[in-house]
Order: C-alpha cells, then sequence, then structure tokens
C-alpha cells in the first residue's frame, strides 16, 4: 500500500514516519509512504499558500492550486487499481477501526493537509473522496490526524506487525474494549496476576478474557455494546432492502 502525504509543513511528520512498526514497514516494503512539501506546488516566487476569504471574515483560507498541482502530479507518477483522496477535516465522519479496516482495500490513499481557517472549497468539490476526522475536536492542522490514519491502517497490513491475530483482537474490532493484560513478574508490589492466567488452561482463559472485555466495556462504553446489539437489527433492514 502507498500512502502519499500532503502538508504545507512537512517537518511535522518526518519524525513519527521514521520511528518503530511504521519505519520497519516502510523497510520491509509492506508500506510506502511520500511526503510532499506543499509550498513546492505554488504559483508564486514567495511560496504562499494561503489568502483572505472572499465575503471577508476571520482568517486565512488555503489556496486551490497548489492542492491541484500536488495531487495531479502524484496521480500522473503513481497508477493505482484502487486510489482514495482524503482531506483530514473536522467536518469529516469520524474514523474508527472499522473505518481503518475498509481503507486497507485500497492500493493508494493519498492524505491532503489543511491549516489556517480551511481550504478552498473547490479543493474539496474536484479532488476529495472522503473527508476524515479523528475527533469532535480542532486541531492546528491535518499533520497528526493523517499520521493517525497511516499508523492505524498500517498495522492491520499482514506482515507489518508480527502477529496480526494480535490486531484482530484490539479494542473495536469487535465493538468491545479489549481484555486487561498481564506479564511478569507474577507479583509486584502485592498485586498478583490472576490465577486464571497461570492456570494453563486455555478455555479458561479465554473465557475470563471475554468476560473482562465485555465487563470493561460496559463499564466505559457502553455505547459500543448499544451499537454490537442493534448489529442484528441492522443486517434483518439490509435484507429487507
Amino acid at each position: 500500500m502507498r500512502f502519499d502525504l500532503v502538508t504545507a509543513f512537512p517537518n511535522l511528520v518526518a519524525g513519527p514516519l521514521e520511528e518503530s512498526i511504521i519505519k520497519r514497514a516502510q523497510q520491509k516494503n509492506l508500506v510506502e509512504i511520500v511526503v510532499h512539501d506543499l509550498r513546492q506546488f505554488a504559483c508564486d516566487k514567495h511560496h504562499r499558500l494561503d489568502d483572505y476569504p472572499y465575503g471577508g471574515g476571520p482568517g486565512m483560507v488555503m489556496k486551490p492550486e497548489p492542492f491541484f498541482r500536488c495531487v495531479e502530479q502524484i496521480i500522473g507518477d503513481v497508477p493505482a487499481k484502487k486510489r482514495k483522496i482524503i482531506f483530514m477535516s473536522p467536518q469529516g465522519i469520524t474514523f474508527t477501526q472499522e473505518t481503518a479496516n475498509d481503507l486497507t482495500n485500497w492500493d493508494h490513499i493519498i492524505l491532503l493537509c489543511g491549516h489556517y481557517k480551511g481550504v478552498d472549497e473547490r479543493v474539496i468539490e474536484a479532488l476529495v473522496d472522503e473527508e476524515i476526522s479523528v475527533g469532535d475536536y480542532v486541531l492546528t492542522g491535518g499533520e497528526l490526524p493523517a499520521l493517525i490514519v497511516i499508523d492505524a491502517v498500517s498495522r492491520l497490513i499482514p506482515g507489518v506487525i508480527s502477529d496480526l491475530e494480535s490486531a484482530n483482537t484490539d479494542s473495536f474490532q469487535h465493538d468491545l474494549l479489549d481484555c486487561p493484560y498481564f506479564t511478569r513478574p507474577e507479583e509486584y508490589r502485592g498485586m498478583r496476576v490472576p490465577d486464571v492466567l497461570l492456570s494453563g488452561h486455555h478455555q479458561k482463559v479465554a473465557q475470563w478474557r471475554a468476560e473482562q472485555a465485555l465487563a470493561r466495556t460496559k463499564k466505559r462504553r457502553k455505547d459500543l455494546l448499544n451499537r454490537k446489539m442493534s448489529e442484528p437489527d441492522r443486517m434483518e433492514d439490509r435484507k429487507d432492502g
């Protein structure tokens, strides 16, 4: 899978892409990540990316020309059967584990990062397939959300993490939070590992983990349980449709 990240601040994303699992995924050629400096596609000698909004009002708006020129170059250089262009925006759909799973079906993902008051709407209308938000809050720009998308999607690609089954049991994969985990030592400052995890009885361990996951979800995220319980109804609606 290839990611192209378009940003006015490439140094902001350089560090995280050269660390840990994402770095190893690139070294193993499982993921390709290319960062594009949007200023290199500006139309004037000052590499200006923003201007005042038509109609007045506070803030500055990112100009359309650099985005169009950058995306068109990327598309011309990178043939792809399944390509998706995403704009990171607080107005987009909320990014979830389900979204991350869906994005693994694409060969090429282009992530556009905005700044300032926003981006010229013509960029959204003509270039963008989907707007994605990482939550109901506003950040300085789209770079950190774009890194979140890259990380969440990349770790689902076979070979990126050593144990894909581990990723498939993470929180939110099945509308439940994950269960608690323990490792050595067996006892630390008077706190012991639950006996069932030391029993070697795989069925009892699996049952304990399932119960703990359910209890934790019920305590912390009841909304996930409500969504899970409504799935049969949604399936029936699809059948009726």
